[in-house]
């Protein structure tokens, strides 16, 4: 399973990145290009998963190198669960590129990063019901402080596309 973290530039993607990793960061370039990403590792059910910290783009439509990459590694990723991190104070301004992804039927988790700064803010979200719009998972989260990581692991495994061979042996004999 890989997860491709998504979003805006400085909606603390990295600081998501670092906190489901552990900082176990390797920065690479993406070929052909200078422009950096990073990749790491976590463990969901005692099995690796690879983590990228996609570079931040506003949209599926680039408008310069590093959203060229990103949207590139998203195409090549099909079965990738995608995390969108959107800033939760300006949650607005994330939802474009958030529902272009879900709209592609990537598996999709939305990470309202910068909680904390949105209740300080006094912005009400509806967490359940901007869900049940947008039919995916929806996951306060202060990526500084780790409050909501635990939350997204699990959200994790749910929005994992399901393997063909786990739809196989769901379906054996039952004389379809």
């Amino acid at each position: 399973m890989k997860v491709l973290l998504m979003g805006h530039p400085n909606v603390g993607k990295s600081v998501v990145f670092n906190r489901l990793t552990g900082a176990n960061v390797m920065i690479s370039n993406y070929p052909g290009t200078t422009v950096d990403f990073s990749k790491g590792y976590m463990k969901i059910d005692g099995k690796d998963v690879e983590v990228v910290d996609v570079p931040g783009t506003f949209s599926l439509e680039p408008k310069d190198k590093a959203e060229e990459v990103a949207i590139e590694m998203l195409k090549k990723e099909k079965d990738a669960v995608v995390i969108c991190v959107l800033d939760a104070s300006k949650v607005e301004r994330g939802l474009y590129l958030a529902l272009e992804i879900i709209e592609n039927n990537y598996p999709v988790l939305l990470a309202l990063n910068m909680w904390d700064v949105a209740e300080d803010k006094k912005i009400e979200i509806n967490v359940e019901k901007l869900g049940e719009i947008l039919g995916v998972p929806v996951i306060p989260t202060v990526a500084i402080s780790g409050k909501g990581i635990k939350e997204l692991v699990l959200k994790i495994k749910e929005a994992a596309p399901v393997k063909v061979d786990k739809i196989v042996e769901r379906t054996e004999g039952r004389g379809d």
